[in-house]
């Protein structure tokens, strides 16, 4: 038996300027955007919503994990506990149910993403058939293609589609689609994780009976920016976490196959295609330390949350994403409490804190607010570097997933935490 425990990083980076790894990319253009906001009004238009405790059965959604529009406008919904995928038209109706747990042709064993691509098809991702399941525009089980490498360890990211092709753009960390899940096939010791130097953002070509990968983007990963795990002389596993607030890597996918990216403190969007940065796209927002009131309120806002959970949302769950058992509520509750009182904090607070590209290629950017947590601004570019506008904090979410004819998703919960999905149409210059 795998026990599972967790440890906090002690080690903290000396880099008080997170956004160094930017500056030392000195053979691209640097793209300079203007400081002053240009405010954008958010009033969208309302195309169609989904999702409802009275509404039909396929709509009570338990999880809604991604959406994603086909070129047709057609939306997809992957309900993550359901573990299917829901295909919607333009006026919000059902036109069919894809996936269904089962160890068949087309059934999944884990399914954890999924892409819609441009053409109608889609590919799952299943972690423990570890291939992804290709259905054609009709929704018909076509073919799985191998996820490859070591069979004693899987990884799987958020994943999005590459216009007109067979690929999808893929990374381990971050993207604001999916949450990252890793498994070891291999319960009898720990799997030997793979060391990288970097954050990859891959392209993997889904045309062949196994899977083909090319690097778009090394982004920077910063000291003690991952998570580590070490075996205990019990036999446990500790989980060594990263800081807090370390720079993220936020990404999206542009019309052309290149990616936006941010991966440092600094506000610095870079663009990729084919292994190298071609431009990089800033704003002069001020990279600001982190102290210790910054520390003592996001500590104080997670005792807060935890608080306020009820008893039976706090079974931990292991490394594997297997329930790690029956335990005490108030025993866990006090190794929560003691867990977020010794996390440890990177020591700059990143600018940006998501990033998402649209159906035209627009960058959507949410910045920092007030507080490094708190509901912030978000900017709009696009990737010559034009700098669009902004919407005030608290106008508008970024949308799930874009789609032609300034179609966005949201998702949102009503008042009974029932998961709602709002279909809006936004102006063409923001999308």
């Amino acid at each position: 038996m795998i026990r599972i425990g967790q440890a906090t990083t002690r080690i903290l980076s000396p880099i008080t300027l997170g956004w160094l790894a930017a500056a030392s990319l000195s053979a691209q253009k640097t793209i300079e955007l203007p400081g002053e906001d240009r405010w954008l009004d958010a009033d969208f238009e309302e195309v169609f919503r989904i999702g409802s405790l009275m509404g039909e059965e396929w709509e009570q959604f338990g999880e809604v994990q991604k959406v994603m529009f086909d070129g047709a406008g057609r939306l997809h919904v992957f309900d993550g506990q359901a573990e299917r995928i829901f295909v919607v038209d333009t006026d919000g109706s059902l036109i069919r149910e894809i996936g269904r747990e089962g160890e068949g042709p087309g059934e999944f064993r884990m399914a954890v993403d999924f892409v819609a691509l441009e053409d109608g098809r889609v590919a799952v991702a299943d972690l423990e058939h570890r291939a992804y399941h290709l259905f054609d525009a009709n929704g018909d089980f076509e073919r799985m293609v191998r996820m490859g490498g070591d069979p004693s360890y899987t990884a799987v990211g958020s994943h999005v589609p590459v216009r007109g092709t067979d690929a999808v753009v893929t990374s381990m960390s971050g993207g604001s689609r999916t949450v990252t899940t890793v498994r070891a096939l291999d319960e009898a010791g720990l799997p030997e994780l793979p060391e990288h130097a970097s954050r990859p953002i891959e392209r993997v070509d889904l045309s062949g009976e196994e899977v083909a990968r090319d690097t778009i983007a090394e982004a920077w990963l910063p000291p003690g920016g991952t998570m580590r795990m070490s075996e205990t002389p019990e036999g446990g596993v500790t989980i060594t976490l990263p800081p807090q607030l370390v720079p993220g890597l936020h990404w999206g996918v542009l019309p052309d196959g290149a990616v936006a990216f941010s991966d440092s403190s600094a506000y610095a969007v870079k663009i990729a295609l084919g292994g190298t940065v071609a431009r990089i796209l800033t704003r002069p927002v001020p990279v600001e330390p982190m102290t210790d009131r910054l520390i003592r309120a996001d500590k104080d806002r997670r005792l807060k949350e935890l608080a306020a959970r009820p008893d039976d949302e706090l079974r931990p769950r292991s490394f594997m994403n297997i329930r790690a058992g029956d335990v005490d509520p108030a025993e866990e509750r006090n190794r929560q409490r003691k867990r977020i009182e010794d996390l440890e904090y990177w020591s700059v607070v990143p600018v940006i804190r998501g990033l998402h590209t649209t159906w035209n290629g627009m960058i959507w950017v949410r910045r920092r607010g007030d507080e490094p947590v708190s509901v912030s601004p978000i900017d709009v570019l696009d990737a010559a570097g034009r700098y669009v506008g902004s919407y005030r904090t608290g106008e508008t979410e970024i949308p799930g997933a874009f789609g032609p004819d300034g179609l966005a998703a949201f998702i949102e919960r009503d008042e009974l935490g029932v998961e709602t999905v709002v279909v809006k149409r936004v102006p063409r210059e923001v999308n």
